[in-house]
């Protein structure tokens, strides 16, 4: 095609997205002067707050002035930092955006500096006189809070230790920041020629969207551009990812951890086996996963299989699409089981700025829910127009009505959630649409195309997540064990993983090797095995909300709302087995793979 025929379609600039389609960041904060008043007041209050060090065993109205000023430290600190990511976020090129959110950051560090003589002086309370302190009612609760500082009395340093570590964090943090400016702001991916046969720039936003067409050529074309863009930056990507792993090391190493996962895992109270457990329960079932590989080589007639044919559509026909409007409709009507109090009030939300729903110049990749105790939740998106869009929206949504309903019925102190159950939330959400979607198809052929997207959320959240897991295991232990981590052995190890995962039967392409390069999450250490477990999770609680016995749906719902509402005032493995799941038995993942399985059945039937 000649060139001057061809157009090219860019990604918008943020000016010209209409309001109605933009998240009310004005709700957190008016304007930035508003922002910055609270700055100041935050270091005001910082420095209120250092100078109960060395008072708190003074007697128990101390105690509980300095707990409440940590309190409104918090919550103060915490909407500084929302509000810097959210503007950040909206465009990352902007350097004012850019400058607010280090000097929060900056505040969070100082906050933590001069707060740490906290958990030093009360694990070292004699028993008797903590015990006094707990009669009193209002400190009584903090209960929770203070059992599970005793908790980490083996890893918490002296006062002045924990003050050094504290103030590192600003340093600690460089690592992600760094990767998301080149990740979000600076890298720049090539055009490619759309199935309009127009020329469109590549994008975070538009990526998946490509491996969907139909058309192998977009398809390979696409995957390449990806990952030789990625490749080019190889040795400062390998670079800043190991010096975050070496951090990892590092603080977990100082805290008296065994382990970075040690570390991680024990901040949610999770044992060790859980993870482990998952990986090896997963790894048990790969003949499934090769079995569906093997069902889609069959239908898309490919004499081999390659890394970017995994996410197209099996069925020729292009998929149903979504607007943004019929997305909201079609959530808010699956999510009925739930109730109608949880309904009307996310139906509220989508009409008052909860959602920033558009790609733009500039805009954090990706998608998810943010907000902060006294604030709505808010959810980023870069929402296309397909089934992914509105699988993600419903997604978001579980995440913040999770925050709704915690923020309504806890305290301040236990108002946030644990990434463990996070997932479980959302996840339900998903599964609860795929269950609505199902039930309102009109023919065989969009049975298929749903089981066939329900078959692939299940691959790239049970199946690659653990892959990231392992991944993430094995680099973590070469940095634990003081073992060099180059670009060169990161590659390696990705890609014999991609060689265990999706079986001898795939084509394994050399620059599936960088993938790695591309996953933000990796800079967040032993998050990705959470996606995993929440879906095994949620899939056992979605079978008991839909089930036909209303008895038990009823009181599926009610226990389900509970959970919603708990915050962290419960470890997470506690929270779930109240909800009617026990993850630390393996049982959860064998009968998702069961479900797995199942539905493979039905689409071998269906082919």
């Amino acid at each position: 095609m000649d060139n001057q025929q061809q157009n090219t379609k860019a990604i918008a600039e943020r000016n010209t997205i209409e309001a109605a389609f933009k998240w009310h960041v004005e709700d957190v904060y008016a304007d930035e002067a508003a922002w910055h008043s609270d700055v100041e007041q935050v270091k005001t209050l910082l420095d209120e707050g250092a100078s109960f060090a060395g008072k708190l065993h003074k007697g128990p109205q101390i105690f509980l002035n300095y707990l409440h000023t940590q309190d409104k430290i918090g919550l103060l600190l915490n909407r500084v930092f929302l509000y810097a990511a959210m503007k950040r976020d909206e465009d990352n090129r902007v350097d004012r955006y850019q400058a607010m959110r280090e000097t929060a950051e900056g505040l969070a560090v100082s906050a933590a500096s001069k707060l740490a003589f906290f958990e030093p002086e009360l694990l070292n309370f004699e028993k008797e006189t903590l015990a006094a302190y707990l009669q009193n009612p209002h400190i009584a609760q903090y209960q929770v809070y203070i059992d599970d500082i005793l908790r980490h009395k083996p890893h918490t340093l002296s006062p002045q230790m924990e003050k050094l570590l504290a103030e590192s964090g600003e340093m600690a943090a460089a690592f992600d920041n760094i990767y998301s400016m080149l990740n979000d702001a600076d890298l720049q991916f090539p055009n490619v020629l759309n199935e309009q046969g127009e020329l469109e720039q590549l994008s975070h936003g538009n990526y998946i969207r490509f491996l969907q067409s139909k058309e192998r050529r977009l398809r390979k074309e696409a995957f390449n551009a990806m990952y030789e863009t990625y490749d080019g930056f190889a040795n400062t990507i390998a670079a800043t990812f190991t010096a975050s792993i070496k951090k990892d090391a590092f603080y977990a190493k100082a805290k008296h951890y065994d382990s970075s996962l040690a570390a991680e895992l024990f901040g949610d109270n999770v044992p060790l086996a859980v993870y482990h457990q998952l990986i090896k329960t997963v790894r048990r079932h790969l003949p499934l996963y090769h079995r569906y590989l093997q069902l889609r080589q069959s239908m898309l007639k490919l004499p081999r299989l390659h890394m970017y044919d995994i996410y197209t559509p099996l069925l020729p026909k292009r998929e149903h699409t979504y607007s943004y409007e019929e997305a909201k409709k079609t959530v808010l009507a699956a999510l009925a089981p739930l109730g109608k109090e949880y309904v009307d009030i996310l139906a509220k939300g989508f009409t008052e700025g909860w959602v920033d729903v558009y790609e733009n110049k500039g805009k954090t990749s990706g998608a998810y829910s943010s907000g902060v105790f006294g604030t709505k939740p808010f959810i980023l998106m870069n929402y296309q127009d397909n089934l992914n869009g509105l699988t993600t929206l419903a997604h978001e949504a579980g995440h913040s009505m999770h925050s709704y309903f915690t923020w309504q019925n806890q305290p301040y102190i236990y108002s946030s959630y644990r990434i463990f159950v996070a997932e479980v939330a959302s996840t339900v959400n998903e599964n609860l649409l795929a269950e609505h979607l199902l039930a309102h198809a009109k023919n065989k052929e969009e049975i298929f195309s749903l089981l066939n997207h329900l078959v692939e959320v299940f691959r790239a959240t049970v199946f690659r997540q653990t892959m990231f897991a392992e991944f993430e295991l094995a680099v973590h232990k070469q940095a634990d064990t003081g073992l060099p981590l180059t670009a060169q052995y990161i590659n390696e190890l990705y890609w014999q993983l991609n060689r265990d995962y999706f079986g001898p039967d795939m084509e394994i392409d050399e620059l599936i090797a960088r993938e790695w390069m591309r996953i933000p999450h990796f800079y967040h250490a032993f998050y990705v095995y959470k996606y995993a477990t929440g879906f095994c999770a949620a899939a056992a609680l979605t079978e008991a909300l839909c089930s036909q016995d209303q008895i038990k749906a009823s009181t599926a719902r009610s226990k389900y709302l509970r959970f919603l509402s708990a915050g962290c005032s419960a470890d997470p493995i506690d929270l779930l087995k109240e909800a009617g799941v026990d993850m630390s038995s393996p049982l959860p993942v064998e009968q998702a793979m069961a479900n797995f399985s199942k539905m493979l059945d039905s689409m071998e039937e269906l082919a």
